[in-house]
């Protein structure tokens, strides 16, 4: 998707532009963004970062025993790794 001209318009005591939907969810934005003047241009960015939380959750995991591998020791060697593979 190209450039979109859009106008920015008044919205109570601020002014605004409207971003078409289709270029929000390409660009993952949602509630909350942060803006950041660059020169003559304007970033906006996503303020939710990706895997934000993922250390309390691992942490809260890590306290209820919940922090084990799925397959457990039911590793098997293939016969690949067996006859092929140098360590």
């Amino acid at each position: 998707m190209g450039a979109i001209k859009t106008n920015v318009v008044k919205i109570g005591n601020s002014q605004g532009i409207r971003i078409p939907k289709t270029i929000l969810e390409q660009c993952h934005l949602n509630r909350n963004v942060e803006l950041e003047p660059r020169g003559n241009h304007l970033v906006v960015r996503s303020a939710t970062k990706p895997r934000a939380g993922w250390d309390e959750a691992f942490e809260a995991m890590t306290q209820r025993g919940d922090d084990t591998m799925i397959d457990g020791d039911r590793f098997t060697e293939t016969s690949w790794e067996k006859d092929e593979w140098q360590w």
